[in-house]
């Protein structure tokens, strides 16, 4: 397991908005903005099923299948 990161604690949190919370620099990088263009809800096809991203009214994610 990685010495930075590990199940049983949470990773460290960003110090600015757009700053990743960790040392990522190969991890493709999408601006939520980009993927939901203004709409609450989005679908991602993957593996033959589809899953519902949706935006909260707290402004956080949910991801159900």
């Amino acid at each position: 397991m990685n010495a930075e990161f590990s199940l049983d604690r949470k990773p460290p949190t960003a110090k600015h908005e757009h700053e990743l919370p960790y040392n990522a620099p190969s991890l493709r990088t999408f601006a939520s903005e980009d993927l939901f263009r203004g709409a609450q809800e989005i679908v991602i096809a993957h593996g033959g099923s589809f899953y519902r991203l949706k935006i909260t009214k707290q402004g956080k994610l949910i991801l159900n299948k």
